[in-house]
């Protein structure tokens, strides 16, 4: 085969911008969230000399993250193939479960995996899929009504997909492919007009509002879509005096002097959108459903081991920006010098900057956009995911995120 007009990773560009562009139409205050992120991001550049040391200002700008929910190992597998030939592959493995207010979901992100391709375009999806087999959740009659539900579906064309396995397998296609594929990979992702069956929406919301969103509904779509900013409280700022109702916190570390760690993230709350709904007599009426909205993320440096060690005792304290000083120097230097951070080489003035996601954070963004707390049950879960778990549903590697830390250090410095 010649060499394709367009490789994997320049169709992850066009493919997020697409993204964005369908996401901005259905949810306009998408739209003001990232013309206020870039005017941020520009202020904050011409006001600190070092503001791009974690990334140029074109990176930042253009820079997106999104999340979308799935059902199912078969739907998940799919979203795999899918994302794959977009050079984006599974990194890490979240488990939301386990989080203070409990979210019924499993989750991985995909994204590039390598320094080179991250700086061509950093695009990463958040992807989660529902713990059926969860019996804390989803009792024996209700876990097989969802799984038949499930199975019932088809998320993606198969002829995508199996486009998506050739794209990947030959690492690109021609032009006019690639405008085609990308069309159609995006439209799978757009929100359905079909009507909600009412009661069986209602009867998994009962259960999580995020289950409902998943397995209440016959397709998928872009639940939130995430720009990327230099100064997150300002962003905040800006956002609640153009009268956007953001949520109560900026999730994540704190803000203080020193270097910025991993990442700090908050949305505008969730919107009531109108959607159709299917009544037990078959008559189809308006309503509103509160499951998309808009997030923003501050990203920083990501941290060793060693330094995540601190970085979850501190944040265990009553008060971490009381004690955030105890735990992390003030200095670039100093967090090289203690193997707290990743730089390449050891050099203080060439940052790794942290590409992924901490649980506790997704799961406060989640709560704090939905109507009321899950309840786990008490009783013993034997339902098994893990990552070793859904590395083997999926077929592929599920990478740690700290290998490719690992090998991003090791670099001559940018």
């Amino acid at each position: 085969m010649s060499a394709p007009d367009l490789d994997c990773w320049q169709l992850r560009a066009r493919f997020a911008a697409a993204l964005s562009a369908m996401y901005g139409a259905e949810v306009p205050a998408y739209t003001t969230l990232v013309e206020v992120s870039e005017a941020v991001n520009r202020d904050y550049v011409a006001a600190h000399a070092e503001a791009e040391r974690l990334g140029s200002l074109q990176r930042v700008t253009a820079e997106r993250h999104g999340a979308i929910r799935v059902g199912s190992p078969a739907e998940l597998t799919a979203v795999a193939d899918l994302f794959a030939a977009f050079g984006m592959y599974p990194v890490g493995f979240y488990d939301l479960r386990e989080a203070a207010s409990p979210v019924p979901v499993v989750s991985t992100v995909f994204r590039p995996v390598d320094s080179k391709e991250l700086s061509r375009n950093p695009f990463r999806v958040f992807t989660s899929m529902l713990a059926t087999r969860d019996a804390r959740f989803f009792d024996e009659d209700l876990a097989g009504r969802v799984t038949t539900f499930l199975d019932r579906r088809q998320l993606f064309d198969p002829a995508l997909i199996a486009q998506a396995r050739q794209i990947a397998a030959d690492g690109g296609c021609t032009g006019e492919a690639g405008e085609d594929f990308v069309a159609r990979a995006v439209a799978s992702f757009a929100l359905s007009g079909e009507p909600v069956d009412r009661a069986w929406y209602g009867e998994l919301s009962a259960i999580s509002a995020v289950a409902a969103d998943i397995a209440g509904v016959s397709t998928t779509h872009i639940n939130h879509l995430t720009p990327r900013v230099l100064d997150i409280d300002d962003l905040y700022r800006r956002m609640s005096q153009r009268g956007i109702a953001m949520i109560d916190a900026i999730q994540g570390p704190p803000r203080w002097t020193g270097p910025d760690v991993l990442l700090r993230q908050t949305s505008f709350r969730a919107l009531a959108e109108p959607r159709l709904f299917r009544e037990a007599d078959g008559t189809v009426a308006e309503g509103t459903l509160r499951v998309r909205f808009g997030e923003v993320e501050a990203r920083g440096l990501a941290l060793t081991r060693k330094g995540r060690e601190r970085f979850d005792a501190a944040m265990a304290a009553p008060d971490p920006a009381a004690v955030w000083g105890e735990y992390f120097p003030d200095n670039d230097a100093d967090m090289a010098s203690q193997g707290l951070a990743y730089y390449r080489q050891g050099d203080p003035s060439s940052p790794v900057v942290y590409e992924d996601f901490l649980p506790a954070s997704a799961a406060g963004i989640f709560r704090s956009n939905l109507d009321a707390d899950t309840e786990a049950a008490a009783v013993i879960d034997r339902s098994g995911y893990t990552l070793d778990w859904m590395a083997e549903a999926i077929g592929r590697q599920v990478h740690d995120p700290y290998d490719l830390y690992d090998a991003t250090a090791q670099e001559p410095p940018a």
